[in-house]
């Protein structure tokens, strides 16, 4: 579906727009706006100004967050893969394959992105105390959640993965507060909002 989605975006363009990548000559048609640094308001180029894509380097925070983010999102697709052969409530079965549908496509973009750089992506996911900051369930609750079934499943699913979805809104804050690159910020974004959604959603089917 992501890639889908990018050769939609690849197809709307027309054989007269520039490159990604390309200048842009400021002052030979529409006004072009330079983005500003993040949190900082854009600009209209002065005529004769060639513009392109910003040439910074990814800060260590994007990196970090890429590098926390996809391991952290395997964790999440294990719990959530558990769902079929043990839920007991509907609702809990659906929301998991949101989970699994969500973020296996972001484990994918934040890998590629990594490899762009030359850094390997994590492989697996390190098990985790519970107290670890970023919300990841520990060998001793892995291990009760797979023994669970029906609503006991559903009650250890959904506190787990309220706490582990917090967690991911933590770390994004973090990216957002110090990352420079748009794709790993854009990530950030996303994550933040959709698994902020997803916390209400599971809070509703604990009541």
């Amino acid at each position: 579906m992501l890639g889908s989605g990018l050769a939609f975006a690849l197809a709307g363009c027309t054989s007269g727009e520039p490159e990604q990548g390309s200048p842009m000559l400021a002052g030979t048609g529409a006004p072009v706006i330079v983005p500003g640094a993040p949190g900082e308001p854009g600009r209209t180029a002065k005529p004769g100004e060639r513009v392109g894509r910003s040439e910074s380097r990814p800060s260590a925070a994007d990196v970090l967050f890429a590098q926390r983010m996809i391991p952290h999102h395997r964790q999440a697709l294990e719990m959530a893969g558990l769902a079929p052969s043990r839920a007991g409530d509907p609702g809990v079965l659906r929301l998991c394959e949101r989970i699994a549908a969500g973020q296996l496509p972001e484990i994918g973009v934040m890998s590629s992105w990594l490899r762009a750089l030359g850094r390997e992506a994590p492989a697996g996911h390190p098990e985790h105390t519970s107290g670890d900051g970023y919300g990841m369930a520990s060998v001793e609750e892995m291990n009760r959640l797979r023994s669970a079934r029906g609503a006991a499943f559903d009650a250890l699913l959904l506190r787990l993965m309220t706490r582990h979805h917090e967690g991911a809104v933590r770390m994004a804050g973090e990216e957002l507060s110090g990352g420079t690159d748009q794709t790993i910020r854009k990530m950030a974004q996303d994550v933040a909002s959709g698994q902020g959604v997803e916390i209400g959603r599971m809070r509703k089917l604990m009541r």
